[in-house]
């Protein structure tokens, strides 16, 4: 709202040539922080994010998140709300202290981790025919036979297709007569094999957990975070993205003690 303002009260303050010299030297930090990443322009953008909602599937047990509207515009001149909702609601993410004693918790995250290679692993069709596949290291290596070798800082997630089961909640959990939950997920050997074999900053899933729907022990959870990575949970539109090429925004949670939280992640390439 004050940019106008500002921008009149500068425009006062100084000659026609002075504003001028202002815009090229503008322009000439501009184009600067274009070079520092390189000259890469962005195309496309994805938003890789699910809209939260009191009625988006939940882990079991935990509370549906509720919306208060405090203020109106027609009664109080603005808008606004109070949200009550358990951290790992929606797209989420997991921070290290979610499963690490001791590990980062997500306000203390590199902000560099923030921002990665987004290497994109399809499993759709084999989740498909059995909701409890997993991502193994076969799979990342043959999609490394074909993209090349995960990069350094790479960002990896999984496609499996789960996410056009998101508006119906209890088909997005899969859970039989006996409790357990079915969704596809990373197994125990192919994040042990990223956490010592490559340099990544974290995994994400379009499920509702980096573990498969059966896993009662959360190794991959437990691997994952235990060595200081981070975990995006519930994503969204993977489909719509390449396998390799892309780079991957996490708008990361950055309240105090924050096991984790809601975030909005986009892919542009």
């Amino acid at each position: 709202m004050c940019a106008p303002l500002v921008m009149e009260e500068v425009a006062r303050a100084l000659s026609r040539r002075a504003f001028l010299g202002m815009g090229l030297g503008l322009l000439a930090v501009k184009a600067l922080a274009q070079a520092e990443v390189q000259g890469k322009a962005f195309s496309r953008a994805v938003d890789l994010t699910h809209e939260l909602s009191p009625e988006i599937p939940l882990f079991p047990g935990a509370e549906p998140m509720r919306i208060t509207t405090l203020v109106t515009v027609r009664q109080n001149g603005y808008y606004g709300n109070r949200l009550d909702l358990w951290e790992h609601s929606g797209t989420h993410m997991d921070a290290p202290a979610h499963f690490a004693e001791g590990g980062l918790t997500a306000e203390k995250l590199p902000v560099a981790s923030l921002i990665a290679p987004l290497a994109v692993i399809h499993i759709h069709e084999r989740a498909a025919k059995d909701p409890d596949a997993q991502v193994t290291v076969d799979d990342i290596l043959a999609y490394e036979r074909q993209h090349g070798r995960l990069p350094k800082g790479a960002f990896v997630a999984m496609h499996s297709g789960w996410e056009a089961r998101w508006r119906n909640p209890k088909a997005f959990l899969n859970q039989d007569a006996s409790g357990t939950l079915h969704f596809p997920g990373f197994s125990p050997e192919a994040a042990e094999f990223l956490v010592r074999e490559r340099e990544i900053v974290g995994v994400g899933v379009d499920t509702l957990s980096l573990d498969h729907g059966p896993s009662k022990d959360f190794k991959a959870h437990v691997t994952l975070l235990g060595a200081g990575k981070y975990g995006l949970e519930n994503l969204a539109n993977l489909a719509q993205v390449p396998p390799a090429g892309a780079l991957l925004f996490v708008g990361g949670p950055k309240h105090q003690k924050a096991s984790g939280g809601p975030v909005r992640a986009v892919a542009v390439w």
